[in-house]
C-alpha cells in the first residue's frame, strides 16, 4: 500500500518496462518524530520543451472511432490512476507512475508541424481527435496555449476535428469552437466519471471537479456547439453504480451524445492501480480486481478490438444493457454514440511553408 500524495494519482514511482535497473526510496525516519507517520513529500510539476518531428498519429482500430489524433503533450497533469496512456511514459525511460503526472512534455512547434501536414500534396481531409493520449486541456494548456494554437488552425483550414476533456477550461475557447461548429466541423465530449467530488478527487486529482465539467458543457451547448459525454472508465464496485445519474445529469447539462469505455489496464497501468486501490479502497480492493480479471478472461487486461473497450461475460452484458436502456429513456442520439459526422468538404489547404533561403529574404 502506498501513501496518497496530495494532487497526485499515483502514489509510486514504478519503474517502465524498459529500464535494466530500479531503485527504491525507503525513508529511514530520521527527520520524524517518535511515533509521528511519514507524510509523503509534494511534487512540483516540470515541463519540458519538446521539438516534434510529426504531429498526427495514425491508426486503423476498428473501436475508436478515429483514424486520426493530435496531442500536444506529452504527459498528462490530471494524475489519473487509471489512465491507459500512462505505459507511454516509459518510452522516455520516465516512470508510468509519478513521472507521468509530474515530468510533462510540450510538442512546442505542433500548430507549425499540422499547418504543414494539412500543405501536403497528397493530405486527405479526415477528423481528427484533439487530446486523445493525454488530455489536450490539462492545467499546463492555461499558460502554453498550444490546444488553442491547434484550434486556430483547424479554424483557418475549415478542418474537422473532435476533442475528449475532463477540464472546465475548454470554456476559453468558446470563441473559436462556436464557428467551427457553424460550419458541422467540431464536436466536443466530457469525460465524466462520477458526480461524487470526493471519488473524483481521488480517481483524477487534478482534473475538474465534476460539477464544473457539467457547467461547460452546458456553456458549450448554449453557444451551439454539439456535446456528448463519456463515462470513461467505469470501474466495478468503485463508480459503475452511477452510470444512469452520469448519463441524466449530462443530458441535463445539453449532451446530444453518449457512450462508455471500461476501466483497461494495459502494461504498467495494472500495478499501479492496484496500488490506488489498496491505498483508497483497501476494503474493497479484492472484490475490484476479481471483477475485472473476469471481464478480461482471468487477466487484469485483454488488448483484443471487440472487448477491450466493454469486456466479456455476465458483467460486461448486463452493463452494456443498462447503458442502452438509459440511452433510450434519456433520449441520446443512437446513431452518433461516440463520434458525429463532420463534414471534411469544407476543408481549405493552406499554402505550403516557405523554404528556408541559404541567402535569406530582403522582406
Amino acid at each position: 500500500m502506498g501513501i496518497a500524495i496530495k494532487g497526485r494519482g499515483s502514489t509510486t514511482h514504478l519503474a517502465g518496462r524498459f529500464e535494466a535497473t530500479v531503485s527504491e526510496v525507503v525513508h529511514d525516519g530520521w527527520d520524524a518524530d517518535e511515533g509521528e507517520e511519514f507524510a509523503a513529500p509534494r511534487l512540483r510539476t516540470e515541463v519540458r520543451a519538446e521539438t516534434a518531428r510529426s504531429i498526427i498519429s495514425r491508426n486503423k482500430s476498428p473501436d475508436v472511432g478515429f483514424s486520426q489524433s493530435v496531442n500536444p503533450y506529452r504527459g498528462c497533469e490530471h494524475g489519473c490512476s487509471y489512465c491507459f496512456a500512462r505505459p507511454s511514459h516509459a518510452y522516455l525511460n520516465l516512470s508510468p507512475g509519478l513521472d507521468f503526472e509530474t515530468k510533462l512534455f510540450a510538442k512546442t512547434n505542433a500548430p507549425q508541424l499540422l499547418r504543414k501536414e494539412f500543405s501536403r500534396p497528397g493530405y486527405v481531409p479526415q477528423p481528427i481527435a484533439l487530446g486523445i493520449n493525454t488530455d489536450a486541456y490539462q492545467p499546463i494548456e492555461r499558460k502554453l496555449k498550444l490546444t488553442r494554437q491547434l484550434i486556430e488552425v483547424m479554424l483557418e483550414t475549415r478542418h474537422p476535428f473532435s476533442l475528449i476533456t475532463k477540464n472546465a477550461l475548454v470554456e476559453r475557447d468558446i470563441d473559436l469552437l462556436a464557428p467551427l461548429a457553424e460550419q458541422n466541423l467540431v464536436s466536443v465530449h466530457f469525460s465524466v466519471t462520477s458526480l461524487d467530488p470526493h471519488l473524483s478527487a481521488k480517481l483524477e486529482p487534478r482534473a475538474s471537479a465534476p460539477h464544473a465539467r457539467l457547467r461547460a458543457m452546458r456553456r458549450l451547448h448554449e453557444a451551439g456547439i454539439p456535446v456528448g459525454v463519456m463515462v470513461a472508465p467505469v470501474i466495478p464496485w468503485i463508480n459503475d453504480a452511477e452510470l444512469e445519474a452520469v448519463l441524466e445529469a449530462a443530458r441535463d447539462a445539453g449532451a446530444s451524445t453518449a457512450g462508455y469505455v471500461l476501466l483497461r489496464l494495459p502494461l504498467e497501468v495494472a500495478p499501479l492501480f492496484r496500488d490506488w486501490l489498496d491505498t483508497h479502497h483497501p476494503d474493497r480492493a479484492t472484490h475490484v480486481m476479481s471483477t475485472i480479471n473476469q471481464l478480461r478472461g482471468g487477466k487484469d487486461y485483454n488488448s483484443e478490438f471487440g472487448s477491450r473497450m466493454r469486456g466479456e461475460g455476465v458483467y460486461a452484458d448486463l452493463l452494456s444493457s443498462r447503458f442502452k436502456l438509459a440511452r433510450k429513456r434519456l433520449g441520446f442520439d443512437a446513431q452518433h454514440s461516440h463520434w458525429p459526422k463532420l463534414d471534411c468538404a469544407r476543408f481549405v489547404k493552406p499554402l505550403p511553408p516557405r523554404a528556408d533561403s541559404p541567402q535569406g529574404s530582403l522582406f
